[in-house]
């Protein structure tokens, strides 16, 4: 566009350079302009040097305990967690993950909110303790991992949560969110993978590492760093002001920082160390004792051992945690005990030598009482059972080698219990001899006849026809339509288009005669339009006598008109169909009439070189 021709102020910078299109309604300031409009400034506050990050002092030994203690908190969050779901835990969602309805149950076993029930799971996911079954119906369950992670040391189950989510991809805190489709992001759901992630954390463990020990720093002023280190814009830069603050408080619900400070493990941890040996003095030594009250209550002072705190976990309830764990016994923990195969001698004995003080009365007397009351019922599977008035056939049934294969076991001398379905039983019965009857629960005999099976309601199938449907009339009134307006478009004459006003006239290319192989016929006008064709005879007959016989003329003459020639101004006759000149004595044109040798009256044939013949009936 021409700078005259602007009419607008966008056309007017385009014409002029300071705008470049960049799309039919899009334009872009070039980089030069937006540098000379902000005075050469490519940034809008020039730091050379990067922020400072203002250090706040504290003890490092405290920052170590605390760092410690709730390191140890950590994986005692991931045991108990994962103990809940150690027969089975909750479902998985078609599209993955876990339902906020099971997020909240868990948030509330652990005593704490969705968002970090959430980080706990995810955490358990990362580091391969938690994983779907796979069955048909998926259900999320501890994996075999998660016994060998037992069996370790607590700082070295310590370290393994931290560098898995040192070098995790997922966020948790994204649960809750929108994705770009309007999904809710599920927890342990598929989409919680950022790869920007544990580049993010590394940074921000970094600066922290930068300090003295036992410093700490403003998140306002490490997250100034992180934008000095490395710019980032739009929707990039919002997920880095979200992450920032995730990951602190990851870190410290996790151990690695304590007051906002990195801990001496943490630093371990970041450089790749061994963290748990500058953990494991740290951690509080494992009890073998705990103190049991006459409040049917015991106190662990500090963390219990595994035998110990595997036994209180069965037989008691946790009633608080903290500093002290506090389990109180209750009659269904107890009868859970003794469910799980521990009498009540051994109960009896256990609490006794791993308790500092006596073993209360009344918790002696509570499990004597459930221990009476334990087992007087007995419940168990049966398929199918046998009844008889005489306990003989019984007898004889359970001593005939021909029904070891049915799992008889006598329960009374007229019943008898079968581990098999009762259709076998009837089965192998009649087989032996004998005539037995079935029986519903209620002991009623059932007569035996062949049941009917009907499907579901359905309708009869339509019959299909053998050509095509019948069209309906809308559909006739539209085809009809169709063609009317068909048959109305081709009779409409078409006109070309009017060339614009002003504009030159085109002219078809010239070519040579030699090229096109055509002749410029004497009288006309060489290398007009004219020229290239061949004047028409106004007669078909030679005026000579003796002349052979030209080809009769067609029967319908068409009209022609007189008309001066461009080149000599004589006369000639132009034909209404063809719009040519027709000038006398001039053969008619032929498409092919100079491609071609033509056969002479006498032979010879005329070409090129030879004597262009005269007429009809000349000689050569």
């Amino acid at each position: 566009m021409r700078a005259s021709e602007a009419t607008t102020g966008v056309q007017w910078l385009l014409a002029r350079g300071l705008l470049l299109p960049a799309g039919p309604r899009t334009v872009v300031l070039p980089r030069e302009v937006a540098l000379h409009l902000r005075g050469g400034r490519a940034h809008r506050e020039l730091q050379p040097e990067p922020p400072a990050v203002t250090a706040v002092a504290h003890e490092p030994r405290t920052v170590d305990g605390m760092a410690a203690g709730q390191a140890f908190t950590a994986v005692r969050t991931a045991e108990e967690l994962l103990a809940r779901w150690n027969t089975g835990g909750p479902p998985v969602l078609r599209a993955g993950g876990l339902s906020v309805r099971e997020l909240r149950r868990t948030a509330a076993a652990l005593e704490t909110d969705d968002r970090t029930a959430a980080f706990w799971l995810d955490l358990c996911f990362a580091a391969g303790l938690l994983a779907s079954d796979g069955d048909a119906d998926e259900r999320w369950a501890p994996t075999p991992g998660y016994d060998e992670w037992l069996r370790l040391a607590p700082e070295d189950r310590w370290e393994h949560l931290a560098r898995a989510w040192l070098a995790g991809t997922r966020v948790p805190g994204l649960v809750g969110s929108k994705d770009s489709r309007g999904r809710v992001l599920a927890p342990l759901g598929p989409d919680l993978d950022r790869p920007l992630a544990p580049e993010l954390r590394r940074r921000l463990l970094g600066l922290l590492a930068e300090l003295p020990p036992g410093a700490s720093a403003d998140r306002g002023a490490l997250l100034a760093r992180l934008r000095w280190d490395r710019p980032l814009r739009g929707a990039a830069e919002d997920f880095r002001v979200a992450v920032t603050g995730w990951t602190a408080d990851e870190a410290e619900l996790l151990g690695v920082t304590g007051r906002g400070a990195l801990s001496g493990h943490g630093r371990a941890l970041l450089a790749g160390g061994r963290a748990a040996g500058d953990l494991a003095p740290l951690l509080p030594e494992p009890l073998d004792h705990v103190l049991l009250q006459a409040d049917l209550t015991a106190v662990a002072p500090g963390p219990l051992r595994r035998p110990l705190a595997d036994l209180l976990g069965v037989a008691a309830e946790v009633e608080s945690k903290g500093g002290a764990t506090v389990y109180r016994f209750t009659p269904e923990s107890v009868r859970r005990a003794l469910d799980a195969g521990h009498g009540a001698v051994d109960l009896h004995a256990f609490l006794a030598r791993h308790s500092r003080t006596p073993v209360p009365q009344p918790l002696t007397y509570l499990i004597d009482d459930v221990a009476r009351r334990h087992g007087r019922l007995r419940v168990g599977a049966a398929s199918a059972y046998l009844r008889c008035d005489d306990p003989a056939v019984l007898t004889e049934l359970l001593a005939d080698r021909r029904c070891a294969g049915l799992g008889l076991r006598r329960l009374a001398p007229t019943a008898v219990a079968a581990q098999c379905p009762p259709e076998r039983l009837l089965e192998v019965l009649r087989e032996l001899g004998h005539a037995p009857a079935a029986e519903s629960a209620e002991g009623d005999v059932l007569i035996a006849r062949e049941d009917v099976y009907r499907t579901p309601p359905r309708s009869a199938p339509t019959p299909v026809a053998s050509g095509p449907p019948a069209p309906d009339e809308a559909l006739v009134e539209a085809a009809l339509k169709a063609i009317r307006a068909g048959d109305k478009a081709a009779t409409v004459r078409r006109r070309p288009a009017a060339p614009p006003p002003g504009a030159a006239p085109v002219r078809p290319p010239r070519t040579p005669g030699r090229r096109s192989r055509r002749r410029c016929w004497p009288g006309r006008r060489c290398g007009s339009a004219a020229s290239t064709r061949r004047a028409r005879p106004a007669s078909t007959s030679s005026p000579r006598s003796g002349s052979r016989a030209a080809p009769s003329p067609p029967t319908t003459t068409p009209r022609t008109r007189s008309a001066p020639s461009p080149c000599t101004g004589s006369p000639v006759r132009l034909n209404s169909r063809t719009n040519r000149h027709d000038a006398p004595g001039r053969r008619p044109p032929s498409n092919r009439a100079d491609h071609r040798p033509r056969a002479s009256p006498r032979g010879v044939t005329a070409g090129r070189g030879a004597p262009r013949d005269r007429g009809a009936g000349s000689r050569t």
